[in-house]
């Protein structure tokens, strides 16, 4: 129950942050262009939607599958040696996204006792570098998912049609 919250909470949060980085580049655009202004804030404002929605973007990447990885050489080696590769993949992925999560966090409180303020939007810094923390704890979280489910049932996650193609390219 809490995973199915989860998934859904992360997806929701993805399509937001680019739903309103699109809107108000758009709005932004369209009032420059008719008018002769626009928000000054903007840009600001897209830049930190984008890396919120690219921290989550990244977990929602580890759990369907999709996410950028190196398997090459797991690809080309079989039994014990591919799972030895495959967990160490995964726990070197969980070890650093674990210690992202924490210096973030650390960061994260250092920034709220400096009081720094967004230039444009005047917002506090701290709640914009939230992203770093959460989404780096995020995507250690669904590491341990896929890692977990690896030393269950020994599947990977499959990143479905795309995936099915990837292999049918192969020469």
């Amino acid at each position: 129950m809490f995973n199915r919250i989860l998934d859904r909470l992360e997806e929701w949060l993805i399509i937001s942050f680019m739903a309103a980085a699109t809107l108000v580049t758009f709005v932004s655009v369209a009032l420059r262009y008719l008018f002769g202004t626009g928000f000054t804030w903007s840009t600001e404002l897209t830049i930190y939607l984008f890396i919120w929605m690219a921290k989550f973007g990244a977990a929602y990447g580890v759990r369907t599958g999709i996410h950028v990885g190196v398997d090459y050489v797991v690809n080309k080696v079989e039994g014990r040696a591919r799972d030895a590769l495959v967990v160490t993949g995964l726990g070197l992925g969980v070890f650093f996204t674990g210690v992202v999560a924490f210096l973030g966090a650390r960061w994260v409180v250092f920034i709220h006792g400096t009081g720094q303020v967004a230039p444009d939007l005047e917002w506090p810094m701290w709640l914009i570098y939230l992203a770093v923390p959460l989404g780096s704890g995020l995507m250690c979280y669904r590491f341990i998912q896929v890692l977990i489910r690896f030393l269950r049932t020994g599947q990977t996650v499959s990143a479905g049609p795309a995936h099915e193609l990837r292999e049918e390219i192969k020469p």
